[in-house]
């Protein structure tokens, strides 16, 4: 009996220890550690290199590939009002015209002293385009028949101010008047063409995008001009940058005809000396920072209007009569690349071939700017410069 009481005693458990029953308690405190961690790295993303670099080996780059995405924004009544209007002219087939035009949009303050110039390339082409001028200051004196009684009703033009925008919309509102006219550009008065007229019409027409230039800078002379006054329809992610002479098919015109919602912030929160000293200039982000926004795929994003910064000015270069030689333009025409510099420290070149339907194509079709004086020179290389390809 005994021998079995002590077989009986020596297979019963042992009492467990201290150190055993406190284990499940750091397992949990240590998953809860690093679960705060975790969280708080995700409200609070590591803003340096080295310390992106614990949580991806990609470093911040990698972050988004394993953070949940944020939830979509809830769009405001007028925001969905705005993008179903939108959506529905986007989707609406083209309009069908027996001769399809380009209308040609002149932005100036008063004479066009390249008139003869535009006058030489539009003879012959008669009923595929037609003309539109927004004199701001002066009622120009007009020496080409294509050019008189085309002026519409202009009002002052100041630069940099949204004036500007509005003298762009208003040229655009009375060439869609016209049934025919599917493309529109727009120029200005130091603009040249850089083509004949059916290499300009070809390009334009048998393409489906618009031409408007449209990049993200990060820098001061980009995103810094935001204004959080623009929330909640324009967020900061997509404000965008760009020159403002755009050509446009005909649905891309109607569209910003049809916009007040996106053009009113512009209007209101992009201009000269805003808030801290800051300056925006509407006519370089609205259009870019609209299309991109609401049909991205629909831009080329670089301008078809050739302009020289080189000079890094507040202004771009300005051609004198002895610059203009047939090596400049032949220079010009056989760019196929689109540059665009950002504005903060890095200076970042972001270099894009220009595609046209999917092939590498010249990039541009008219340059600026131009001073008067150099109208005789282009007149005499007229026609060996816009025929080289």
């Amino acid at each position: 009996m005994k021998s079995a009481q002590a077989w009986r005693f020596q297979i019963l458990p042992a009492p467990r220890q201290r150190g055993q029953l406190r284990k499940p308690t750091w397992i949990i405190v240590l998953v809860s550690l690093v679960s705060l961690f975790l969280v708080c790295a995700y409200v609070y993303p590591p803003q340096n290199s080295a310390a992106c670099y614990v949580f991806s080996s990609h470093g911040c780059k990698g972050m988004p590939s394993w953070l949940p995405p944020t939830p979509a924004r809830e769009l405001t009544d007028q925001e969905i009002a705005s993008r179903v209007v939108i959506r529905d002219i986007l989707n609406m087939p083209p309009a069908i015209s027996t001769t399809p035009k380009i209308a040609f949009l002149f932005l100036t303050p008063g004479a066009l002293p390249f008139e003869k110039l535009w006058d030489k390339f539009f003879q012959g082409h008669e009923g595929r385009f037609s003309v539109y001028v927004h004199a701001s200051k002066d009622k120009p004196v007009h020496f080409s028949r294509f050019f008189i009684n085309r002026e519409i009703r202009s009002s002052s033009v100041v630069w940099g101010k949204i004036s500007m925008v509005d003298a762009e919309r208003r040229l655009v509102a009375h060439a869609l008047k016209d049934p025919g006219n599917q493309h529109f550009v727009l120029l200005s008065d130091s603009c040249i063409p850089l083509r004949d007229f059916d290499f300009v019409y070809n390009y334009l027409m048998y393409t489906n995008v618009s031409f408007v230039d449209c990049f993200e800078d990060p820098g001061p002379h980009g995103s810094g001009r935001y204004s959080e006054n623009m929330l909640p329809e324009v967020e900061k992610k997509d404000f965008r940058k760009g020159a403002q002479w755009f050509t446009m098919k005909r649905q891309h015109a109607v569209i910003t005809m049809a916009d007040n919602l996106y053009y009113s912030k512009f209007r209101d929160y992009c201009r000269p000396g805003m808030e801290k000293g800051r300056n925006c200039y509407s006519d370089e982000h609205y259009l870019p920072t609209f299309f991109y926004m609401l049909d991205p795929a629909g831009i080329a994003n670089w301008s078809v209007t050739h302009v020289d910064w080189s000079e890094g000015k507040w202004h771009p270069k300005s051609y004198k009569a002895q610059d203009v030689t047939l090596e400049l333009m032949r220079n010009i025409t056989s760019i196929s690349d689109s540059v665009h510099v950002t504005s903060d420290e890095k200076k970042e070149v972001q270099i894009t071939p220009c595609l046209w339907n999917g092939n590498e194509r010249p990039c541009y079709l008219f340059a600026r700017k131009f001073l008067p004086e150099t109208l005789d020179n282009l007149i005499l290389l007229f026609s060996n410069y816009t025929t080289s390809i």
